[in-house]
């Protein structure tokens, strides 16, 4: 998002004109009136990411617009961070400029924060890190906190660094913070590690799961079958509201992530299984056998999965997995594209119609909106007929 759209005072008048297109490619398929929530208008990111540029003595957090990679625009505040990211910019780039060792090939800077005050700090290089950088690190950490906390700025509470460089990582601290989000009057706690798929708009993620749960307390039971599951973050609050979840996912941090948010919240109906959303329905379909849903207490065929969820990619769902998805009599999709979810709408709104309609605006100031969708199985003519 570049800094130039960023319009607090038409924050309300921006969001207005991204629902009204979002209606409109959605709106051959006849959906109810959605439910819309807005992000804070600014200090909304909990993760940021910038380019370190070296002019000699100084350093700079700078960004390039689209399609200029040789521009450099610095970056001397950056309002749609937290609190904490914006505290603690300024000190950063502060104490990294006289120091050798920390600034020698760093070319990029990431944050990942939390609500619950914790805050990961990579530095990337294009050299090979040593126990000198190892050193200097762990005296950056302790300086980041004295300062920040001491300039009467909210609370910082546990900070780690992090240095990558090829096939290379050292972490002064730990690679991840310990989220806590408060999801209908229950706090669920989530690990999140640095460099993995995290939803950026913490507050604008609570309402997204509040929204999931209600549906989910809708379904009628029986048991979830969840696509792209990630760190959890569906998983965990909806699991509640069924006997059973098979969950699945493929990246590995991802996975670690979800398995030790699965025993934190003791959460014990979950399966978390290690497949792709094509896998998934080529078991399903019977057409190949996977060791590991040998993990699963019985076969997934056994299981009562009236109840599917999907958070997939912008692509949205393949072919394959939109047709598998058609025979659940509940689905909760949950897009981060409109286009895609119009694509996958055609065919899914054949069989089923759209229930429930919810639009969350996780990236405000872009064309980007995320959109929950509910779809019930339409009763079929012969059934509609039986019960007249």
């Amino acid at each position: 998002m570049p800094l130039s759209a960023f319009h607090p005072e038409s924050y309300a008048h921006l969001l207005a004109e991204k629902v009204a297109r979002t209606r409109v490619v959605l709106q051959d398929f006849d959906p109810p009136e959605p439910l819309v929530y807005p992000s804070q208008a600014e200090g909304f990111r909990m993760r940021a990411e910038f380019r370190l540029w070296h002019d000699g003595d100084d350093l700079n957090y700078v960004m390039f617009k689209r399609g200029d990679a040789k521009t450099p625009y610095p970056i001397e505040h950056f309002p749609v961070a937290c609190e904490a990211i914006q505290a603690i910019m300024p000190t950063l780039r502060l104490l990294l400029r006289p120091n050798r060792s920390l600034r020698l090939k760093l070319f990029q800077v990431e944050f990942l924060a939390s609500l619950s005050g914790e805050m990961v700090i990579t530095l990337a290089y294009h050299r090979k890190l040593d126990d000198e950088w190892l050193f200097q690190a762990q005296g950056l950490r302790d300086a980041l906190q004295r300062e920040v906390n001491g300039a009467g700025s909210r609370a910082l509470g546990k900070l780690s660094i992090v240095g990558r460089s090829r096939k290379q990582k050292l972490v002064v601290g730990e690679d991840y913070v310990d989220e806590a989000l408060e999801i209908n009057n229950r706090v669920y706690r989530y690990r999140q590690f640095e460099q993995s798929f995290t939803q950026p708009n913490a507050r604008v993620n609570v309402a997204m799961l509040e929204w999931a749960s209600n549906q989910a307390a809708q379904s009628g039971g029986g048991d979830l079958l969840e696509l792209y599951c990630g760190n959890g973050n569906f998983t965990l609050p909806l699991a509640q509201y069924f006997d059973q979840v098979v969950a699945t996912e493929v990246a590995k941090s991802s996975i670690k992530a979800a398995r030790h948010n699965i025993r934190q919240n003791n959460a014990g109906n979950i399966h978390l299984i290690r497949l792709s959303a094509e896998e998934v329905t080529q078991a399903l379909a019977g057409e190949r056998e996977f060791r590991r849903l040998r993990e699963l207490p019985g076969a997934l065929t056994a299981f009562n999965l009236a109840t599917l969820l999907v958070d997939p990619p912008r692509a949205g769902l393949d072919d394959h997995t939109t047709r598998m998805a058609g025979a659940f009599n509940n689905i909760i999709y949950i897009s981060c594209n409109p286009q895609s979810l119009a694509t996958n709408l055609a065919n899914l709104c054949q069989s089923h119609r759209i229930a429930h309609l919810a639009m969350f605006d996780q990236f405000p100031y872009t064309d980007h909106m995320e959109c929950g969708v509910v779809l019930r199985r339409r009763e079929s003519r012969l059934a509609t007929n039986t019960k007249s």
